[in-house]
């Protein structure tokens, strides 16, 4: 926690007295790409009125769809939502991941982000392909009016609207080779955000500030994966 807060990050926590912490076992495959088994413990038990409005006066609320996924998790990822929509904030969702996505079918997975409204998704291909029921990706951006992509060493495409219309083009980054990748999605979900955050409103939708954005994720994931990792061999 001190490490967090070292980095200018405001922690606000609950504790849910009697519930374990919430724990996730990472598995590693030869290649990098990595599987989890999750034990979400207390974490499911956060409430909506655990959740002070002041902690979302906030330019953006980011989301993985975790957060709205079960009972009383999805109730406060939802109210999470609507506190930063009263702030006036933007609100981004990552689909994080296949198999909670899908946990209930692809009709409620669409649904589940229809109803969270996000003004930027972020998906990877296995993630898109998988809500979309192999169609062509660029319908993602009937669920949002951004869509990033992200496609590992082929980079990233962006999905937006100009004018009314729908512009999709890719964006070509370095090739991150790492053992294991765990954290790079999220790491670029942040490096994406703070460089489109620091554009001007207006220029948020032009490809120039969209590639810009993607370049900066791309090398917040490329920090992410350079850090040590202390792991089991199985």
């Amino acid at each position: 926690m001190r490490a967090i807060e070292a980095d200018g990050v405001r922690i606000r926590a609950s504790r849910v007295a009697g519930e374990r912490t919430g724990r996730v076992g990472v598995l590693v495959s030869p290649g990098g790409e990595r599987s989890f088994v999750t034990d979400r413990g207390a974490a499911d038990s956060l409430r909506a009125v655990d959740l002070p409005a002041s902690t979302f006066d906030a330019d953006l609320v980011h989301l993985p769809v975790y957060t709205l996924i079960g009972e009383s998790l999805a109730v406060a990822g939802r109210r999470a939502i609507e506190l930063g929509r009263e702030a006036g904030a933007l609100v981004s969702l990552d689909l994080a991941s296949v198999g909670p996505l899908l946990s209930g079918g692809r009709a409620a997975a669409v649904r589940l982000v229809r109803d969270a409204a996000p003004d930027i998704l972020f998906a990877t291909a296995g993630e898109a392909d998988a809500i979309l029921g192999g169609r062509d990706p660029s319908r993602l951006a009937e669920l949002a009016p951004l869509v990033v992509v992200k496609r590992g060493r082929g980079g990233a495409s962006v999905l937006t609207r100009e004018g009314g219309r729908r512009v999709v083009f890719d964006v070509a980054t370095s090739p991150l080779d790492a053992p294991d990748t765990t954290g790079a999605g999220d790491a670029f979900d942040a490096g994406f955000l703070m460089s489109w955050l620091s554009a001007d409103a207006d220029e948020r939708a032009r490809p120039t500030a969209l590639r810009r954005a993607v370049l900066a994720a791309n090398r917040a994931a490329s920090r992410q994966l350079a850090l040590p990792r202390k792991e089991l061999s199985l």
